[in-house]
């Protein structure tokens, strides 16, 4: 990360992730706050120069990557009845409602709406510097279990 953009806000850790998908995007960073009557989960990344378009603002394909790893992520956080269970993804819907400029603190929350036997509905407000960017809504595939949340996964 380019050493001009501010810090990483506080209380945000990294997510272990080096390689695969999530490695060549990220670096996310994870802040979890465990509270009485519902955890709170918060995802984010610095807007660097290589995820921009041409006008300097995040590339939606970026948003949408972000999306679908801020869902499911998110989820395996907040439902304890998803687990640590891969989540595959079968619906994925985005609405853009502001730029995401270079240099800007990209941040979500989810709320998990709905957990069935086989599936899972979330949906995701994510924000640019507090502004409102991106909505989100999911639907994600309850599949095999995996080692645990700090693995990379989506």
């Amino acid at each position: 990360m380019s050493s001009n953009l501010p810090p990483i806000p506080e209380g945000f850790r990294p997510i272990a992730a080096s390689s695969g998908f999530i490695g060549v995007n990220g670096p996310l960073y994870l802040r979890h706050v465990v509270r009485e009557g519902g955890d709170l989960v918060h995802i984010g990344f610095r807007v660097e120069a290589r995820h921009a378009n041409p006008m300097n603002n995040c590339h939606g394909g970026m948003l949408a990557t972000f999306c679908d790893m801020l869902l499911p992520l998110s989820i395996h956080r907040l439902s304890k009845e998803v687990g640590h269970r891969f989540l595959p993804t079968i619906n994925l819907q985005i609405d853009y409602l502001a730029p995401c400029p270079v240099g800007s603190w990209v941040q979500g929350e989810v709320q998990v709406l709905r957990v069935t036997r086989s599936l899972v509905f979330a949906q995701a407000l994510v924000c640019a510097d507090g502004t409102p960017a991106v909505r989100a809504s999911g639907i994600f595939k309850i599949g095999q279990p995996f080692g645990g949340p700090e693995e990379p996964i989506g």
